[in-house]
């Protein structure tokens, strides 16, 4: 397991080391890493030192970023080095380092539904090629005929190449070799302009490698997800047909905004799992344009904690982050990402301005239409995204409704809308760590059934009428809603403030009988067998997936294009051909990958099929 006395390395590094070794050490590679990290220790003058035996010992030296970024940072004593087991190994047990974007923007939780089901049967799109067409003769089938960057392709079907293997090994086989061969391919991506695509590739690896360690934070459906991602993205960009926009951005690129006016909304804390910690505060325009202020940073868990009441550093505005979530900003010479982030440039003048409470406008403009209206329109955007990660950046936009608590379920707090036909909502931690207040708050408002209350969150896209709420507040006119103290401005910050007795109401009315819990469709279907052999592939490679699939269920419930998907997989994983001397005839796995991916890409449809009818109220199975 990695520990926090290593520095981060760059992957670029860590892949030329595992490069550099013979065929005899790689294979003691895994076995080798696995004891590093306790025996690392840090010296005075920052270096991080790990001895092997009394004649070998590996000095890591980071550099001013904290990070070993260059070979020549990574040394051993030893007679074989810079080609020796030790220094790749200790490379190998430290944590990757961010290549790109070093502050993660706040992301919609992931996650899919253990037991998805669509409303409906969908027929997948057909694939570009024919799945035994590598990806590298994918780009001969551009329909468009549009100009190829041959660099750019040839860096995307390495990534996929690289990828394709990754999945056909499995959680179980994807050892440190493995991982650096993706990091060769990510890097190579890196250097073609591809970013998404690296991105992608270092989200997988890191992900395998969590998976292999069997770290609590890391889930399998997360995994399958971004093998799903990395494969989708990897192959459109080497078919040459791909939107421009997918190839992605190293950096936000800050426009000029002029003069704007930015009212506070919530504060989110953020807490990646690469290391870093912070907040960002959500605020609105004038215009009702959504604008953010990120502080993320090194740090984990203290900084995300802290964050939220440091210092906001804009324009030299006098405000800190609990303050201008409650307050607002003049900005002159504003810069803006093209997601709304907001610069901090030289140029940049702030000052502070009186905050407006969710009942006056443009807040209250995000509470006037129904939730499922707003939804409907981030699923067709998510539909509409290139990769997962755009999907997951087209449905991040938060959402406002008025709601009246049912019951708890589990750790989520069952809600609906006082609207005729309004479905039952499911509010769900924003994050699931025990030491930020989410959970801890929807658990005391859960404690109040019929209370009224206000939310502000994000969608989860993934699962059946599902929001991520960030903040609350009293719902205009009712008599049971919540009860704030004036400084609050009428709302609390669920990753921040922490709700107390006194904000509710003494009184409770009597239940609502119409306000039983009906079916979740979406762990009622047969489809949650393809889901199955799709994780299944993930954790065991193709081995695994090619002990068969029974597509009776699925074919009695009308879901036969998804039996065809599966048993398709199940047979490509299990075709081995060999010649006369028992050796691989065709050792590829990009008929295994193409498989694959075809089953889970038809899988995510349905799944955002369902949860669209999900919050129309329509609870019917297929």
């Amino acid at each position: 397991m990695t520990s926090n006395t290593l520095p981060p390395v760059a992957p670029d590094v860590l892949a030329e080391a595992v490069e550099n070794l013979t065929a005899r050490l790689r294979k003691k590679l895994d076995a080798a890493i696995e004891g590093c990290a306790a025996a690392a220790t840090r010296t005075a003058d920052g270096q991080v030192t790990v001895r092997f035996g009394e004649d070998a010992v590996v000095t890591l030296s980071p550099g001013p970023g904290g990070a070993v970024t260059e070979a020549e940072q990574a040394l051993c004593s030893c007679l074989l080095a810079p080609r020796c087991l030790h220094r790749a190994a200790v490379l190998g047990a430290a944590p990757l380092a961010d290549a790109a974007d070093p502050e993660p923007q706040p992301q919609p939780a992931t996650g899919s539904a253990s037991d998805p089901v669509p409303a409906s049967d969908p027929v997948p799109a057909s694939d570009p090629v024919p799945a035994s067409v590598g990806v590298a003769e994918a780009a001969a089938h551009d329909p468009a005929g549009a100009a190829v960057d041959p660099a750019r392709t040839a860096a995307a079907a390495a990534v996929w190449e690289a990828a394709a293997q990754a999945l056909s090994a499995g959680v179980t086989a994807a050892g440190a070799v493995v991982q650096a061969e993706l990091l060769r391919a990510a890097h190579t991506a890196r250097l073609a302009g591809l970013p998404r695509a690296e991105a992608a590739a270092l989200r997988v690896v890191r992900g395998l490698r969590a998976a292999r360690e069997r770290s609590a934070a890391q889930r399998l459906p997360d995994l399958t997800a971004a093998f799903r991602d990395l494969l989708h993205t990897a192959a459109l960009l080497a078919s040459g047909a791909a939107d421009p926009a997918l190839t992605g951005s190293a950096r936000r690129p800050y426009e000029p905004g002029g003069s704007l006016r930015a009212y506070g909304l919530c504060r989110e804390p953020v807490l990646s799992a690469t290391g870093y910690g912070g907040v960002v505060t959500h605020l609105l325009g004038a215009d009702g344009s959504r604008y953010s202020v990120a502080d993320v940073r090194p740090g984990g868990l203290a900084r995300a904690r802290g964050a939220g009441s440091a210092s906001v550093a804009l324009g030299g505005a006098v405000l800190d982050h609990a303050g201008l979530a409650r307050g607002g900003l003049r900005i002159a010479g504003a810069t803006v990402s093209p997601d709304g982030r907001l610069g901090a440039g030289r140029g940049v003048q702030a000052t502070p301005l009186r905050g407006i409470p969710w009942t006056e406008e443009p807040a209250a403009a995000l509470f006037a239409r129904p939730a499922a209206q707003a939804v409907a329109g981030q699923l067709e955007a998510a539909a509409a995204a290139g990769s997962d990660s755009a999907a997951e950046q087209a449905g991040s936009a938060l959402l406002g409704c008025d709601a009246v608590i049912v019951a708890a379920a589990g750790q989520d707090l069952l809600v609906r809308e006082p609207r005729p036909g309004a479905p039952l909502l499911r509010l769900r931690p924003a994050h699931p760590h025990p030491e930020l207040p989410h959970a801890a708050n929807l658990r005391r408002l859960a404690a109040h059934p019929g209370l009224a209350l206000r939310v502000l969150g994000r969608p989860d896209l993934d699962r059946a009428a599902t929001l991520r709420p960030l903040a609350v507040g009293p719902v205009p006119g009712a008599e049971y809603t919540l009860r704030f103290p004036e400084e609050w401005l009428g709302r609390a910050d669920l990753g921040y403030d922490r709700l107390q007795g006194s904000h509710f109401p003494p009184q409770r009315p009597a239940p609502d009988p119409r306000d039983a819990a009906g079916p979740d469709p979406l762990a009622d279907s047969p489809l949650w067998r393809v889901r199955r052999v799709l994780e299944t592939g993930v954790a065991g490679g193709r081995r695994a997936v090619a002990e068969g699939f029974d597509q009776t269920p699925l074919r009695r419930a009308g879901f036969g294009s998804a039996a065809e998907l599966a048993t398709a997989l199940a047979a490509e994983a299990a075709r081995r051909p060999r010649d006369a001397f028992g050796r691989l005839a065709d050792p590829s796995a990009d008929g295994y990958a193409w498989a694959w991916l075809a089953a889970a890409t038809h899988l995510a449809a349905a799944e955002r099929m369902l949860v669209a009818a999900s919050w129309r109220g329509e609870t019917g199975g297929g």
